[in-house]
């Protein structure tokens, strides 16, 4: 084994190697760009050299800063983890010719698998069905187009040198064709250095099945069972599960026994995943992941195995310290990923500081890079958190997880939460009848995008912040137990007459109103029209048992600046909070100023000053957490400036063209 290993990563899967380590006796050290000096991994690894500037590309991504980092700490070998440099096959070369031992396949092994057509081409020959469609890379537009057209629709255009969903585009239609083909050709570019495309047969109504293999690179290979991750959007993955749901015995021992023969044909070293498409019967290879998987836990739940420690003795030449006869897969394992995105709109990523995150602590697996007062910046992947439940059956599997979601509080950025939940109670879920396609077909029923503002939630963070306004002026003689700041001249009910706080919240806005407090120290809170008797009971530290009329429940309230979050049973509601003669103070915003969603690149600029531009059309395309996000027109009318080229770097809300509204007929 080793002495001391270089963990060539951050985040979550940093944290998660650097467990296995400590564990088996292994020193770590680790890497860490400028906008992650302070975060999680960095403490948790103990040893961090500073490798670079924020964009990965800076950093993460620098083959020749990374190996400097690992001969200056004493390291024996290098973990990549997963994303950057892991399935990077020059990465694997430079490694070893720096006498250091690459924890991962080998170079060549990376480089035929980091190409899919070449990895069909292995497939095909190891007697693995594949999917019908192009078996080499092209970067020529008109190639792609014609390939398209002669396969039939629908068709998959797939990065050749990519994987984790990035460059992919569904072709159903040929308007737009050209389009599509230049975009996902762009994404692949930045993503992966290679612009070039293979074209594949959709199959629509498939299931996204996959192997976990593990090879000694001496011929030996064995299998860990398979996960099902059917359950994707926009071809990431969101749910994972091992084993598969109502995947017979004989098909499943079938696909095992291709990925383990896949696997010998290859020599293959470490861990790997072989992944499948499954219709029916029927199934056909689509790719190998050669590298540690994301949903890895959900197999080391079913196996009691660590596929970390796994890895670490094969590379250190310890070989594969058990046999296929020797592995067993037991209950049910089901992991969900909390991303910070607003599945509200559109999935738009979510940047920013965490204000507080806390974790269920009880019989659940958390792997995360995240803690309270973390930041969350445009440069790296949306993923906060794992979650990952293990139970006897499927269904008290995703009980527990659906539990798990519940009871996860982050405020500070917006995150999918309510999303998974939605997820894990949706009967395809349930009842396993998905397909990888199924996310986004029903897109609509898994989003709760309310008409109007939670009455309650605002109720809530209304008390919370009077509250915290008598807490600070205790010593103030006009507030007391019985007052709230407003003292005269009182409205129904004993409310102000005249509002005293506004607070936003999902688009909406509330005029709020206080009557004096109750002797139980309830509180009725006026919301717009609306009248509620409220009380909150200090539980700990943020949690509070709340009291609105016959219901009471423990819940989570936290303020930062004019921030309050409140975590109901109903989900987490982020508000601003501003004096209501500061609100009615502030001037209205100007239509016409195309702003930045989030802080990001600049990708392209599609027009120039006097030019003419029509609603919908876009001015801009934003590249942010390795997502284009298109910044289109609100109104008809002229371009009068642009604040931004192609290159930059913009923040959230800048405005980056300004267009002048053509005047109302």
């Amino acid at each position: 084994m080793f002495d001391k290993i270089l963990i060539a990563n951050r985040g979550e899967i940093a944290c998660r190697i650097a467990r296995t380590c400590r564990r088996l006796g292994v020193a770590v050290a680790g890497v860490h760009s400028s906008a992650d000096a302070d975060a999680l991994h960095v403490r948790a690894i103990g040893e961090s050299i500073a490798i670079g500037g924020a964009a990965a590309s800076d950093s993460y991504l620098r083959i020749d800063a990374v190996i400097e980092a690992a001969k200056a700490t004493g390291a024996q070998a290098i973990h990549p983890g997963f994303g950057f440099l892991a399935e990077n096959a020059a990465f694997a070369r430079a490694v070893e010719a720096a006498g250091l031992t690459f924890i991962g396949p080998t170079p060549d092994v990376i480089e035929r698998l980091g190409d899919k057509a070449l990895a069909k081409q292995e497939a095909n020959a190891a007697g693995v069905p594949i999917i019908p469609g192009s078996t080499t890379p092209s970067e020529d537009k008109a190639e792609v187009e014609r390939i398209v057209r002669d396969i039939g629709l629908p068709v998959m255009l797939k990065a050749a040198a990519g994987g984790g969903g990035k460059g992919m585009r569904v072709v159903s239609t040929l308007d737009g064709l050209a389009d599509d083909i230049e975009s996902a050709m762009r994404e692949a570019r930045n993503a992966f250095g290679s612009a070039g495309l293979i074209v594949e047969k959709l199959i629509p109504r498939g299931r996204h099945i996959e192997i976990q293999i593990l090879g000694d690179g001496k011929g030996n290979v064995i299998h860990l069972f398979e996960r099902e991750c059917t359950l994707q959007r926009r071809h990431q993955k969101v749910i994972e599960e091992a084993p598969a749901a109502n995947l017979p015995a004989a098909l499943r021992d079938r696909m095992a026994a291709d990925a383990v023969r896949l696997g010998k044909r290859l020599d293959y070293r470490g861990a790997g995943t072989v992944e499948f498409i499954l219709q029916d019967d029927t199934y056909y290879f689509l790719e190998v992941n050669p590298r540690l998987q994301v949903e890895h836990p959900v197999t080391e739940m079913i196996t009691d195995l660590d596929v970390v420690e796994l890895m670490l003795r094969i590379a250190s030449g310890d070989g594969l310290p058990l046999t296929q006869a020797q592995i067993a897969a037991n209950g049910h394992a089901v992991e969900a990923r909390i991303c910070a995105e607003d599945p509200a709109n559109n999935f738009l990523p979510s940047t920013g500081d965490i204000v507080h995150v806390s974790f269920p602590a009880d019989d659940i697996r958390v792997e995360t890079g995240v803690e309270s007062g973390s930041v969350v910046t445009p440069y790296y992947d949306s993923m906060l958190a794992k979650l990952i439940a293990f139970a006897p059956t499927r269904n008290e599997a995703l009980d527990k997880l659906r539990e798990a979601v519940e009871a996860t509080s982050i405020f500070g950025v917006t995150t999918n939460r309510a999303f998974l939940a939605s997820l894990l109670d949706w009967q395809a879920t349930r009842d396993a009848t998905f397909h990888t396609r199924s996310i986004d077909e029903s897109i609509g029923q898994l989003i709760a995008t309310p008409s109007e503002a939670d009455r309650e939630a605002l109720a809530l963070g209304a008390c919370f912040w009077m509250m915290r306004q008598r807490a600070r002026a205790s010593r103030d003689p006009w507030q007391s137990r019985d007052l709230t700041g407003w003292h005269m001249a009182a409205g129904d009910a004993g409310l102000s007459p005249i509002p005293e706080l506004h607070l936003t919240t999902a688009g909406q806005s509330a005029e709020i109103r206080f009557a004096p407090v109750q002797a139980d120290g309830a509180m009725t809170v006026g919301v717009n029209d609306d009248e509620l008797t409220v009380r909150l009971d200090l539980f700990g530290d943020d949690r509070f048992t709340s009291v609105i009329g016959s219901r009471r429940e423990v819940i989570r309230i936290r303020q930062e600046d004019s921030a309050i979050f409140v975590h109901d049973g109903r989900g987490v509601h982020a508000m601003q909070a501003l004096p209501y003669l500061s609100y009615i103070s502030a001037a209205a915003e100007t239509s016409g100023n195309l702003r930045a969603p989030m802080t990001g690149m600049i990708l392209k600029v599609n027009v120039a000053v006097g030019d003419k531009i029509k609603t919908g059309d876009v001015a801009a395309v934003l590249e942010s957490m390795k997502m284009e996000l298109r910044i289109a027109s609100e109104v008809d009318g002229t371009v009068t400036a642009v604040n931004c080229r192609a290159g930059e770097t913009v923040e959230r809300n800048a405005v980056v063209v300004v267009v002048e509204p053509e005047p109302s007929s």
